[in-house]
């Protein structure tokens, strides 16, 4: 069973950068879209990018400009390079993967924290 991991949260100070990582333990040829969301405390979970298969990408309006979304098939890997980090972007960030075979639940990885202190 493909299993998603997150790396590269951590602590930053506004206006900085991170980059965050998911590999998926299995080949993401199988799946379609695949992208980030992020929960901050207090508030529900958001949608901050998504990559389709294609390579066609969105973003939530809040991180248009700032955030890049990518995809390594040959690593099965997803990245979001984050730049022009502030408080509003402290939150817990969950990579998510849409399964291209019909039926099959969302798969999620387990969190990563970003923290962006001024």
């Amino acid at each position: 069973q493909v299993q998603l991991v997150e790396s590269g949260g951590g602590l930053v100070q506004t206006g900085g950068s991170l980059r965050l990582s998911c590999a998926a333990s299995g080949s993401i040829f199988s799946f379609n879209a695949m992208g980030w969301y992020r929960q901050a405390p207090g508030k529900q979970r958001e949608l901050v990018a998504a990559i389709s298969s294609g390579g066609s990408v969105l973003y939530a309006d809040s991180v248009k400009g700032r955030f890049t979304i990518s995809r390594d098939n040959a690593k099965s890997t997803v990245y979001l390079q984050m730049g022009s980090l502030n408080a509003e972007d402290t939150a817990v960030y969950y990579c998510y993967a849409d399964p291209s075979r019909f039926g099959s639940p969302r798969k999620w990885g387990q969190g990563t924290q970003v923290t962006v202190s001024s």
